[in-house]
């Protein structure tokens, strides 16, 4: 059984973790099996937007612990700086829309990965737990840079060190995820705002999110000539032209993502 599915349906890349009796957590083939899928989608012009969620109850749970502790199988090293790292990269520079769809508990890397994407929705039923601190080590997968960055420090180092579970609504309420929906309606509506997204002018999408990486270490003016580049860039696209003569010749416009 593959560790990854992955199909393409209008313009959506959707990519399912896929080994449910561990509750997706990763080994050493499934954290590699999903940085090919996701250079797969990078380079495949057919795919506008990208959409990960996961099989059976949970999102996923992390690091699978059977693995560490095999006398043959990868240091802990290792795990964050070819497993992890690399996954994490693809999606903040991958210039595609990124929705992190967490059905179920996502916990350590699992929760990291969640928060690394552009736009983190949740079913009623998910929860979201910083664990490490529970065995001695410390948050991976980007989490101390995105976390403080999305709840501020104080909250995100509680959560850090206390590893308390933050239910779907709670961490929408704190500005952890974008929206959470109903456990009934759930995979319907978040796969519809992941092929609204691959809808829409996903050059200059694409480019917002390059905006927002740079911004993370930016001071103003540094940002403002971002924006400057950028939007000269974005004007130049036929996503752009196509915009305003959509717009001027009140039709709804047919976006390539060019």
């Amino acid at each position: 059984m593959a560790s990854i599915q992955f199909t393409i349906e209008n313009k959506v890349g959707l990519i399912k973790l896929n080994r449910p009796e561990v509750f997706n957590s990763f080994n050493k083939g499934m954290a590699l099996a999903l940085q090919r899928v996701l250079d797969d989608c990078e380079k495949n012009s057919d795919v506008r937007a990208i959409y990960i969620s996961g099989e059976g109850k949970a999102f996923c749970a992390g690091q699978d612990l059977q693995e560490v502790t095999d006398p043959n199988g990868p240091e802990l090293n290792s795990i964050v700086k070819d497993h992890y790292n690399p996954i994490i990269e693809r999606i903040r520079t991958i210039e595609k829309p990124i929705v992190s769809a967490v059905n179920g508990v996502a916990a350590g890397a699992g929760a990291n990965i969640a928060l690394a994407c552009d736009i983190c929705i949740a079913s009623e039923n998910a929860s979201f737990i910083q664990a490490f601190s529970k065995i001695g080590l410390i948050p991976d997968s980007g989490g101390t840079f995105f976390l403080p960055r999305l709840i501020g420090l104080q909250r995100a180092t509680a959560l850090m060190m206390l590893g308390d579970k933050v239910s779907a609504n709670d961490a929408e309420r704190i500005g952890m995820i974008y929206k959470v929906y109903s456990a009934d309606s759930f995979t319907a509506e978040s796969v519809r705002l992941a092929e609204k997204l691959a809808q829409m002018p996903t050059k200059g999408l694409g480019l917002t999110k390059r905006a927002l990486n740079q911004s993370m270490t930016n001071d103003l003016s540094g940002q403002l000539a971002v924006e400057e580049a950028l939007q000269t860039m974005a004007g130049s696209s036929f996503d752009y032209n196509e915009g305003v003569t959509a717009f001027l010749e009140k039709r709804k416009p047919e976006f390539k993502g060019e």
